[in-house]
């Protein structure tokens, strides 16, 4: 999307005059607020543009760290876990044996 007019079209712009043409202190007036709305727009524009990269990345650098394989447990990592269970289930029971 381009804009056609931005704050130094605005304020360089001249209007012809005529016999019963418009206040040019009100014209004048008009246009200082429409400048300063340019501007003002400009710069949230540019600052959400800077926001929405930044959260691109972040979003980005986040999917990288979760799709990384999770390890795979190993035999010794499966038994100690049953070895645990065992215990929690059947307590004191299994060395009275």
């Amino acid at each position: 999307m381009e804009l056609k007019l931005d704050s130094k079209k605005i304020l360089e712009k001249e209007f012809k005059t005529a016999m019963r043409g418009y206040k040019q202190e009100e014209v004048d007036l008009f246009l200082d607020d429409v400048i300063q709305d340019y501007e003002t727009f400009k710069k949230e524009i540019a600052q959400l543009t800077e926001e929405n990269e930044r959260l691109k990345a972040s979003a980005s650098t986040s999917q990288h760290r979760t799709s990384a394989p999770t390890p795979q447990p190993t035999n010794f990592d499966i038994l100690q876990r049953l070895s645990n269970l065992e215990r929690q289930v059947f307590g004191s029971k299994l060395s009275d044996n």
